[in-house]
Order: C-alpha cells, then sequence, then structure tokens
C-alpha cells in the first residue's frame, strides 16, 4: 500500500503539473477535499481517512497523519515566483468580465489590473498590505516556519537569521523538498511509491507563455515607477533565497 501523501502547494512553483500526476495515481475518492486553506479552518485542513492531501493548504496537522506519510513540496527561485504570480493575476484577469472583476473574491485580480505595481506590492490600506506580506513577503520562510498559507503576522517580528533557522527546522518536517528544475526526482520516487508515474518534469499545467524559457523576475521590474521599489521587492526575496541555499539547492 503506497503511504498517505502530503503536498502543500506554493503558488506557482509548477504545483498544477504535480498535481494532476497524483490524480493520476490516487482515486478520487481518497482525494481530500480540502484543496485551499479557505476551505477549512487551520487545524481542519486535513480530515482523517485520506490518501491524498494536496493545494494550497495549511498543514499544521501534518502530524495528525500516519507516521509513514510521504509529505513533500516544490520550490523555485523565490524572485521567478513572486513575478509568475503577479503576470498570472493579469493574464487570468483579463479573462474576466466586468462583473466577476468586481467581486470581493477577485479583489487580488482586480488591484492587480488597476494600480501601479509600485501600490500594488506597496500601496493600499492595513489589510491590503497584510494580503501582500502574506503571499509574497519571503513567503517559503513564512510557510515552512508557520504551516500557514497566511503565516506572516506569525513571524513579522523575527530578525532575518532566526526566521531562516524556523525555516530550515520545519522544512525537516517533509520528507522531501524539491526544486522545480529537480522534478525528475519526484517522478521517480512515486513510480517506486505506486509503480508507476505520469511525466512530471518538463510538463507545464496552468504556465504562462514562454513557460520555463523566461525570465519574468527582470520584466516586473520594469513596471516599477519609483527608484525605491525594486530595492523594496528584493527583500521580500532575501531570507527565502538564504533558505534554499541552506537546503542545498542554488538560486
Amino acid at each position: 500500500m503506497p503511504p498517505v501523501v502530503v503536498f502543500p502547494h506554493i503558488p506557482k512553483t509548477a504545483g498544477q503539473t504535480v498535481l494532476e500526476a497524483l490524480k493520476q495515481l490516487v482515486p478520487e475518492e481518497a482525494f481530500s477535499p480540502v484543496r485551499t486553506h479557505a476551505n477549512a479552518a487551520p487545524d481542519a485542513q486535513m480530515p482523517s481517512g485520506y490518501r491524498l492531501y494536496a493545494g494550497h493548504i495549511d498543514w499544521v496537522d501534518l502530524d495528525t497523519l500516519p507516521d509513514d506519510r510521504f509529505a513533500f513540496t516544490v520550490l523555485r527561485d523565490p524572485r521567478e515566483r513572486i513575478a509568475s504570480f503577479y503576470f498570472y493575476l493579469i493574464r487570468e484577469a483579463a479573462k474576466l468580465s466586468a462583473e466577476e472583476l468586481a467581486s470581493k473574491a477577485r479583489t487580488n485580480m482586480r488591484t492587480v489590473t488597476s494600480v501601479s505595481a509600485d501600490d500594488y506590492f506597496f500601496g493600499g490600506d492595513r489589510a491590503w498590505q497584510r494580503f501582500v506580506h502574506d503571499h509574497y513577503n519571503n513567503f517559503y520562510c513564512n510557510y515552512l516556519t508557520t504551516r500557514k498559507i497566511r503565516g506572516w503576522t506569525e513571524v513579522a517580528d523575527l530578525d532575518q537569521p532566526e526566521l531562516v533557522r524556523r525555516a530550515l527546522d520545519g522544512a525537516g518536517a517533509l520528507q522531501r523538498i524539491y526544486t522545480v528544475d529537480g522534478l525528475d526526482d519526484l517522478e521517480a520516487e512515486l513510480a517506486e511509491m505506486f509503480g508507476t508515474c505520469p511525466e512530471i518534469q518538463g510538463t507545464y499545467v496552468n504556465a504562462g507563455p514562454n513557460a520555463g524559457r523566461t525570465a519574468r523576475w527582470p520584466a516586473l521590474l520594469e513596471r516599477f515607477e519609483r527608484d525605491d521599489s525594486a530595492g523594496r521587492l528584493e527583500r521580500f526575496v532575501e531570507a527565502d533565497v538564504k533558505l534554499i541555499r541552506g537546503l542545498g539547492f542554488e538560486t
């Protein structure tokens, strides 16, 4: 019997590609219905009895699952993740009608298309800035430390060395961490567990134009109008860069 699989999916890290592969390995009825952190309370993201837990989920109750679970996540260059997320929102917003875009659920997409890049990242009220920090400010460190998609406030007062240290400790709760350039290792491990695995490395699901070929970070920086914005956004990746190096990966 293959182990219970847990995939806390960090947005814009090839997660849809991985999810499609996992869905071919595990029956639909064995896939937990909690697919995003908004579907349940933080401590109820992993209801018992399922074989696959995956999505933009909190994983604070990981330790309630069987000891032989296989829990993993995927990272990419943190600069490219931020830029990819930003441009993804712009693409998706363009597909919506004005009525759809006006809904509360589409606040992020409406904002990204109606204000400058400077104001998107560094403007707005306190609630908006909480949203930005939750989703962009050294997200890897925050997620591995708090096990929550929206965990920034819990670590906002930590200095950078302490945040990185806690994130490295948090990473130890997962069996593996991969990078988007090393998904062939994930293929091999899933194939060993399940006897087969669809191709993951080099497969792009829900990706933008020129996936895997064009760096998006420079294009994002070109959108800034204020001189200090690029430097401020660079601080959103400093701890994550150190984390990735601490995990033994290159950035």
